[in-house]
C-alpha cells in the first residue's frame, strides 16, 4: 500500500511542471486525494463492507469534483489532472502509469449487468473531454484526442481522436503523455486529399476539351482551370478557428 501511494505521488512530479513541492502536492491536487480516497473505498469495497465504500466516493466527489466508483480498479501511478467532472464507472480498470484529464468519462451504455465498462491499458492518455463509454478495450500506449468519443477497441500504440472516436495513427514508439495536444488533423488530411483529386481530375478535363478543339475560337471559349481556391476551404485546411 505504501509503495503504492508513494508512486502515485512522484508521478505527479513527472507528469506535472506545476508541482513545486511535496506539500502544496498534498493539499492542492485533488486527483491524488480522490486517487487515495478510492484506494480506502476500493479495499472497504472488496472485503464486502456495505454503504462505507460509496459513502467515501460521494465525499469524494464532493470535495475533488472526481467521482470513482469503489468497485473501479485504478493501477499504480495514475494521475488525474484537474479532475474536475471525471467519471469512472464500476466495472472499469485503468491501467498503471495512465493520465486522464478533466471532463473524462469513463462510463457504461445501458443497465446490462457485469463487465459494462472500459479497460484501460498501461500509460494511456485521455485528453479533456473524452468519453470511453462500454466493456472495450484500450491497448498500452493510447492517446485518445480531447472530446473523443470512443465506443470500439483500440489496439496498443495508436491515436483516436473524433466522434465517433476513429484511430488516425499508429505506431511502436512510446509517446511522451504530456504531447496529448499533438494529434493529427484527420478530416483536415481527407478533406485536403479529396481536394487535389478533384483539381486533378479538372486539369485533365481540360486537356481533353482542348484537344477536341478544331479552331483558336473554340479554344479561347473553354474555361480557364478551375482550381479550389473558395475561401472557406482554404481556411479549413490551413486551421481556421482552432
Amino acid at each position: 500500500m505504501f509503495s503504492t501511494f508513494a508512486t502515485d505521488f512522484r508521478i505527479i512530479f513527472d507528469r506535472d511542471p506545476a508541482a513545486r513541492n511535496w506539500l502544496e502536492v498534498l493539499t492542492c491536487y485533488p486527483g491524488l486525494q480522490a486517487i487515495l480516497l478510492h484506494r480506502l473505498a476500493h479495499w472497504l469495497y472488496n472485503i464486502g463492507i456495505p454503504v462505507i465504500p460509496r459513502l467515501i466516493s460521494h465525499l469524494s466527489r464532493f470535495f475533488t469534483g472526481i467521482e470513482i466508483h469503489p468497485g473501479a480498479q485504478v493501477g499504480k501511478g495514475v494521475f488525474i489532472d484537474h479532475g474536475m467532472g471525471v467519471v469512472v464507472g464500476e466495472t472499469a480498470i485503468v491501467g498503471d502509469y495512465s493520465l486522464i484529464y478533466q471532463g473524462v468519462t469513463l462510463g457504461g451504455t445501458g443497465k446490462e449487468t457485469g463487465k459494462r465498462h472500459p479497460t484501460l491499458g498501461e500509460n494511456v492518455v485521455v485528453g479533456a473531454g473524452a468519453k470511453v463509454l462500454g466493456n472495450i478495450q484500450i491497448g498500452n500506449n493510447v492517446r485518445i484526442g480531447a472530446g473523443s468519443v470512443v465506443l470500439r477497441d483500440v489496439p496498443s500504440d495508436c491515436t483516436v481522436v473524433g466522434v465517433p472516436g476513429r484511430v488516425v495513427y499508429r505506431s511502436g514508439v512510446r509517446v511522451n503523455p504530456l504531447e496529448h495536444g499533438q494529434l493529427p488533423d484527420s478530416e483536415a488530411v481527407a478533406i485536403r486529399s479529396l481536394v487535389d483529386r478533384i483539381e486533378s481530375l479538372e486539369r485533365e478535363v481540360e486537356q481533353l476539351r482542348a484537344k477536341s478543339c478544331e479552331n483558336a475560337e473554340v479554344l479561347a471559349s473553354v474555361p480557364p482551370n478551375c482550381h479550389i481556391q473558395e475561401k472557406a476551404v482554404r481556411e479549413f485546411l490551413d486551421g481556421s478557428g482552432i
